[in-house]
């Protein structure tokens, strides 16, 4: 079993893209979405949006188009892990 640090930002890099996504991200005005976001109540609780945009952002920049590659790579990749 390996055993990883509890604190991802200890693996990459200050410079490494996904914080500057992340940055760029946090200053977006996504007010609209969220508050589609906070008045729903069927159903599973989606995603956060703000994350998902992390990660869409991140995946189309290094070139991950499809859902399902996003999917798997979020599985194998830390950076993607570090947007979450």
């Amino acid at each position: 079993m390996l055993l990883m640090s509890v604190c991802l930002q200890e693996w990459l890099p200050s410079d490494h893209l996904a914080y500057f996504i992340s940055d760029v991200v946090d200053h977006l005005d996504l007010s609209t979405i969220m508050r589609h976001y906070e008045d729903e109540e069927r159903g599973y609780p989606p995603y956060h949006p703000r994350m998902m945009v992390k990660v869409l952002l991140y995946a189309y920049c290094i070139g991950v188009p499809s859902s399902r590659k996003i999917e798997k790579s979020f599985m194998r990749m830390l950076p993607f892990e570090s947007e979450g």
